[in-house]
């Protein structure tokens, strides 16, 4: 005896900063399915988050089908990386897909429903699953640059920040060697593979590492002011 299940026929998931598929439901998981996985902020104060609901087996959006947009508002203004937006994937038996985005500080939601196989037939379905095949190692070359560049915009927003608030730690030939450093990095970042963009991350991971040590101690000593020993 045989038993027919109906199964997504392709990967279902939404796009990450530096313009990454992330794949929530993979392609042949059986129909009803529902998954979720958690998302934060990459900007500091960054108050709402567009969710762009994509399928495909690629690894960049670009080569993706774009599904659906909608945008999670009333974020709390935070640090990047603070916020915990969690994002739910369903598809119902009928192949509905619901998403939905919730921040799980303050509750705040919102959601979208899309019909996924609309326009979709069997020979766009195999060629989109031969175009992944085809581009798998270039594919995977072009997300490690990508999640490379991400990383290294990251550092350099926190270091200009850094800079802006406790500069005056350091004397001027300190600043002018990170700010060399950073140029470097940036300057990488347009055509520049994974390896080396790495490579002057570590760079400037490590010509801050005493500049953030002196940045703790300024922090510490802030919150200590006024407190007694007793307290302590």
């Amino acid at each position: 005896e045989w038993l027919l299940l109906d199964v997504t026929p392709l990967s279902l998931g939404l796009e990450t900063y530096g313009g990454l598929a992330e794949k929530i439901i993979p392609r042949n998981s059986t129909l009803p399915t529902a998954r979720a996985q958690e998302f934060t902020t990459f900007k500091d104060g960054q108050t709402a988050m567009t969710i762009h609901v994509v399928q495909g087996e690629r690894e960049m959006v670009a080569d993706c089908r774009s599904l659906a947009k909608f945008t999670l508002r009333g974020i709390p203004p935070m640090a990047a990386g603070a916020a915990r937006i969690r994002v739910t994937f369903q598809v119902d038996a009928d192949g509905l897909l619901s998403v939905s985005a919730r921040e799980q500080t303050t509750g705040v939601q919102a959601q979208i429903e899309v019909k996924p196989s609309y326009g979709l037939d069997d020979a766009t379905i195999t060629q989109m699953l031969r175009e992944g095949m085809a581009h798998a190692g270039a594919d995977a070359a072009e997300r490690a640059r990508a999640e490379a560049r991400v990383e290294a915009q990251s550092l350099l927003d926190a270091v200009a920040a850094a800079l802006n608030l406790d500069g005056d730690l350091l004397t001027t030939e300190q600043t002018a060697q990170i700010r060399a450093q950073m140029d470097a990095l940036a300057a990488l970042l347009p055509n520049a593979d994974a390896a080396a963009i790495r490579a002057a991350v570590q760079t400037l991971s490590q010509g801050t590492d005493d500049f953030a040590a002196r940045r703790m101690n300024r922090n510490i000593q802030r919150a200590l002011q006024g407190v007694s020993v007793e307290q302590l």
